[in-house]
């Protein structure tokens, strides 16, 4: 957050005053810049999320449907949070959440997928009570500050391997977990020029560098004809084979009647999905809590008690889009870690959020476009904007111990475990513990110790089930 002792610069019209551009030191250009970038940083989930649905969701026509509910389901939870919250957070069907909807849910539990849909809505309406009831700001607020920054530094450092992974430049490896793919491969050397390039113009302050960088990429892996593209046989990577839109990079929308209103809502209740019901509304409420937090330090919104400005209206937006995207058939929609990139940007109101909307809503007319954006292009803009989510270490007191282990714990395990809702775990598990044994028990809030309790409750609960 700006602090100056001059008043902030009269609004410039309609849109300025509704959105507080020029308050919050940002423009309608660099909002649109910011939300662009933010789009392309996460347009894969256009595609990556009809793969992993597609594989539990039996309907006609299945992947351009799920990629039609994709794409209005980020268009609502973007827009939503844009006008109604008024911050630069994307929303679209979070990943993991999904593999969970599909693979354990639908598959392993054997549960009708319209049953999951169900469990969703279930959710997402817990998420929006607990909201208005002030109850996820007040859990918001008894997180210590050093955690708040170690949030955001871990967010960072996943974003970092995410986009190391998306370059091929991190590999899984059976004997060691993780190691280092073949640098020499097209994707991986072209990430790492994209990088250079991308940091060199911000080093430079050139605006909208990440934006340029993401474009420069692309460009020049379509010009070299680099296989860094998924659709080769047998899963190899291949060139860009050009727009398979029936006009180009046009192709008709297709509303996903099949999946629309399908959702269960009275088998949710069943008993033996309330466990189902909770792990849902478990994962998604500390994975967007840390998230928005994160976001949200990241552009300077929290305030010196580590408040954000109309927190509930916030996290009653996240639930709406779960809910909404439930009904439209699609797994937890929920706020995107990659609007990091736009807020690296300059993203910092709503403007860049509503811009991600109606992206996504272009995009069911414009999606064979997405297709020629490739991981190799986005994951320079993740590595680079999660270095600068590192910043806030330096906030924490590393002298003490009972603050720098939890901090720690919680940087770690984000990339560690692929999991935002385990990192924000650790670190208050870690930090509730530590100031109870060495006797500092006074130095945290009741509700941090209550929320504590329901953590170590569910690691227990899924170590015995």
């Amino acid at each position: 957050m700006t602090h100056s002792s001059s008043p902030p610069p009269a609004p410039a019209g309609p849109l300025d005053r509704f959105f507080g551009l020029s308050a919050a030191g940002s423009s309608v250009p660099q909002e649109l810049r910011a939300g662009l970038t933010t789009f392309l940083t996460m347009s894969y989930i256009l595609f990556v999320n009809p793969q992993v649905l597609g594989t539990a969701i039996g309907v006609p026509n299945a992947f351009v449907q799920l990629l039609m509910t994709t794409a209005i389901a980020a268009a609502f939870g973007s827009l939503a949070m844009g006008l109604i919250a008024r911050y630069p957070f994307a929303q679209a069907p979070g990943m993991g959440l999904n593999a969970f909807f599909a693979f354990t849910v639908v598959q392993g539990m054997g549960v009708p997928w319209q049953t999951a849909l169900g469990a969703v809505f279930i959710s997402g309406a817990l998420f929006v009570v607990l909201s208005a009831l002030g109850a996820r700001q007040a859990i918001v607020r008894a997180i210590p500050l050093g955690l708040k920054f170690a949030i955001t530094a871990g967010i960072g450092a996943f974003l970092a391997f995410l986009g190391l992974r998306s370059a091929g430049i991190v590999v899984s490896n059976p004997a060691t977990m993780l190691a280092l793919g073949n640098v020499a491969a097209p994707g991986a050397w072209l990430a790492a020029a994209g990088l250079v390039i991308t940091a060199a113009l911000t080093v430079r302050r050139v605006t909208g560098a990440i934006l340029y960088g993401i474009l420069l990429t692309t460009l020049a892996a379509v010009i070299l004809r680099l296989p860094v593209y998924p659709g080769g046989p047998d899963g190899a990577l291949q060139a860009f084979g050009g727009f398979t839109g029936r006009l180009g990079i046009l192709d008709a929308p297709v509303w996903p009647s099949a999946l629309v209103g399908q959702l269960d809502i009275a088998g949710a209740f069943g008993l033996g999905l309330l466990s189902v019901v909770f792990t849902f509304f478990f994962v998604d409420f500390f994975d967007a809590t840390g998230t928005l937090t994160g976001l949200a330090q990241k552009a300077g919104y929290l305030d010196e008690q580590g408040d954000m400005p109309r927190a509930r209206r916030t996290f009653a937006m996240d639930g709406l889009a779960a809910m909404f995207g439930a009904f439209m058939g699609t797994s937890t929609t929920t706020a995107y870690v990659e609007s990091a990139s736009g807020i690296g940007a300059g993203g910092r109101t709503g403007l860049s959020a509503v811009t991600v909307g109606a992206l996504f809503l272009l995009s069911t007319f414009l999606w064979p476009l997405a297709a020629a954006i490739p991981g190799a292009a986005t994951a320079p803009a993740l590595i680079l904007v999660g270095a600068l989510m590192m910043e806030g270490v330096k906030f924490i007191d590393w002298d003490d111990l009972s603050e720098s282990l939890p901090a720690f714990l919680t940087i770690i395990a984000m990339p560690l475990t692929f999991s935002i809702a385990n990192g924000v775990s650790f670190g208050v598990l870690s930090y509730c513990a530590l100031k109870l044994l060495a006797g500092r028990a006074r130095d945290v809030s009741p509700i941090l110790y209550g929320v504590a309790a329901l953590l170590l409750a569910r690691y227990v609960f899924l170590s015995a089930g």
